[in-house]
Formats: C-alpha cells, sequence, structure tokens
C-alpha cells in the first residue's frame, strides 16, 4: 500500500487495535499509524516486529458477514492471478477478527508496495483495462444469480428527481443560513454555485434512463473498481483492492466508472483514455455484451448526475476525510458537465469499441 500522512486517531482506539493483533494474530506492533483514506473503514498501517500490515477498522454496526464475502471475492480473484493484497486470518482461522472491543472489530492485509495514481497513464490504464476485464470474467459464473440483484438494480433505475431537487434546496438554505450569519466560507461559495447547475441538470435524467437498453449485464462485479483501489509501481499494477459483496449489479457500471472517472474526464485526452481502458478490458473480456460496452458511458454520467455524494455529508454528516470528500464534489460535478456536453461523442466512441 502507499505511504501517506499520517492522520490522528484517538490513542485509545489506536491501543486497542494494537492489542487485538497482539492477541489474535501473534503480530507485536512497534508502530500504529492511522492512514488518511478510506471512507467506509478506519484503516491503518502497523510496523511489526517482522513485517508490516494493513489493518482495516469496521466502525459498529458494519455488516461484518457481507464484508467476510467480499474478502473471499478478493481471495477468489487473488488465486486466478489477479494482483492484490492477501487477507491474515487471525489465530481462530477468521479472517475478521472481532475478539476485542467492538470497535476494533478488523480485518488484517500484507502491505502491498505501490502507489494510487488518480490520473492513469495509457500503460496504467491498459493494465486497469485488462484487470477488470479478468475480474468480470471470472465472476460471469459467480453462483450468486443475478435474480437476487433485481431490488438494487430497480432501485438505481428508478432516480427520485424531486427527492434529489428537495435535498439541493435543503443543502442550499444551509448555505444561505450561513451567508446570512456571516460564516460562509469558500467552499460554500463552490458548492452553492455547482448545487444551482446540478438543479438544472437533473432535467437530463429522465431521457438518459429511456436511452438505456432493458438487457443490460447483471452480474457479481467488483463493486468499487476505481484508481483509489488499484496500486501501481510504475506502469505496473500491483494491486486491485477493496472488493465489494457479492451483490450483483450492473455490469456496465463497472465498466463505465472506471472508463469515465472523474480524475479522468477532467484532464486532457479522456476519450482516448477511456478508449484504452475499454479496449484492453474487451481483450482480456472477448465475452462482454456489445450493450454493456455502449451504454457504460450513459450508465456512468447518470450515476455522477443523481449523486451528490460529497457535498451532502458536507451539510449534514461529514465523512471520515471530508476535506477529501468536498474536493471530490466539486471534481464529479465538473465531470457531469463534461460528459452532458460530449455525450455524442461519447456515443460515438462506445459504438465503435464495441464493434
Amino acid at each position: 500500500m502507499p505511504d501517506f500522512a499520517i492522520a490522528s486517531s484517538p490513542p485509545e482506539q489506536a491501543d486497542r487495535i494494537a492489542a487485538a493483533l497482539a492477541a489474535s494474530y501473534g503480530l507485536t506492533v512497534h508502530a500504529l499509524a492511522r492512514l488518511p483514506i478510506g471512507q467506509g473503514t478506519v484503516n491503518y498501517r502497523a510496523d511489526c516486529a517482522d513485517r508490516q500490515v494493513f489493518v482495516k477498522n469496521y466502525p459498529p454496526g458494519t455488516d461484518l458477514s457481507a464484508e467476510r464475502e467480499a474478502i473471499a471475492l478478493s481471495t477468489q480473484a487473488l488465486e486466478a492471478g489477479i494482483p492484490g493484497a492477501r487477507v491474515l486470518a487471525n489465530q481462530a482461522g477468521d479472517v475478521i477478527d472481532t475478539s476485542g472491543s467492538p470497535t476494533a472489530s478488523m480485518s488484517v492485509w500484507e502491505w502491498m508496495p505501490g502507489q494510487v495514481v488518480t490520473r492513469l497513464s495509457p500503460a496504467q490504464l491498459a493494465a486497469a483495462g485488462a484487470a477488470l476485464g479478468r475480474i468480470h470474467a471470472l465472476f460471469a459464473n459467480h453462483p450468486t444469480p443475478a435474480s437476487a440483484a433485481a431490488p438494487t438494480v430497480e432501485r438505481w433505475f428508478g432516480i427520485d428527481v424531486d427527492g434529489l431537487t428537495a435535498t439541493i434546496d435543503q443543502l442550499l438554505d444551509i448555505i444561505a443560513d450561513r451567508s446570512r450569519a456571516g460564516a460562509a466560507d469558500a467552499f460554500d461559495v463552490d458548492a452553492q454555485r455547482t448545487l444551482l447547475e446540478r438543479r438544472s441538470m437533473l432535467a437530463h435524467i429522465p431521457g438518459l434512463l429511456v436511452s438505456l437498453p432493458a438487457d443490460l449485464t447483471v452480474q457479481v462485479v467488483h463493486g468499487d473498481y476505481s484508481p483509489v483501489n488499484l496500486l501501481f509501481t510504475g506502469e505496473r499494477l500491483s494491486a486491485v483492492l477493496d472488493f465489494r459483496p457479492p451483490d450483483p449489479f450492473l455490469l456496465a457500471y463497472d465498466l463505465g466508472r472506471m472508463a469515465f472517472y472523474p480524475n479522468t474526464v477532467t484532464g486532457e485526452g479522456w476519450l482516448d483514455a477511456a478508449a484504452t481502458f475499454i479496449g484492453a478490458y474487451r481483450k482480456a473480456h472477448p465475452e462482454v455484451a456489445d450493450v454493456d460496452v455502449r451504454a457504460c458511458g450513459r450508465v456512468a454520467l447518470l450515476q455522477l448526475l443523481k449523486s451528490l455524494y460529497g457535498v451532502k455529508q458536507h451539510y449534514l454528516k461529514p465523512g471520515l476525510v471530508q476535506v477529501d470528500l468536498d474536493a471530490f464534489w466539486l471534481t464529479r460535478h465538473q465531470a457531469v458537465s463534461v460528459l452532458l456536453s460530449e455525450l455524442p461523442a461519447t456515443d460515438t466512441l462506445l459504438t465503435e469499441l464495441a464493434g
């Protein structure tokens, strides 16, 4: 895993993590550093006597059964030759340790070399595309039936435009109150501008939904395939991390999310980047349905367009690393603007790539 600046963590929590590592894994911790990454777990690097390990600390209320299933997917991919980190079982043979305090439930992973790269080079894009193609091909025959995804897929398609509008208005009211109180800051200014723009953009949602075909592939996918969950050593992909539980979902979502990732779309040459990624993906997974390739750009756009992730947390319930979420909201919103304005070019590219 990459090196990061250390974030603060309550000393008593760090002590509980270190004690659990000693009692359940036989690991003597010399130093424990909280890493300022991740929004669903609190993550640490532990320097032990003979190794470094990565620790995912699950907050109370986490569905640990689902997390065990996600770890099983990660292990399956690793055994199939997809680069990744190996989970370490505790002394009882469990991949998630719950023997300590309820706040110290955790999984422990081998420390992997590499760096997170938010804007990938062509070689890195090709490596990432090939890996996702292999993952989708591997999971195509996963025993979890696609029918299990029906409620999730229906919810994704059932976008509540009126509800989104109401939430945007709620956030704008909060910003207005801050302005009247003389407490507004630079982010409030950016948030107000982008929220007003987003409210207008919501009018595109019904047409985009109607344009999606009804026969998109639904299967087990990675679920969170993005640059922040990939490690590179130079141009080589050294690890795919953070698989989500095996809840079948739209293959086009996994594909489009990475091909049209906000950091890519807001940079130069983003259409070429998408072509490189999807070309490598198709080479690794030639059985992918053409319909999924053609639709993945619109699926990615819809996902970004309907999401208030980042700005919603800022005003209603701050995330673990809210400063990252603030920046991510602004980048995601810019990506929506680009994808809306360049939708014909995106559709043309994807039709050509689908063959």
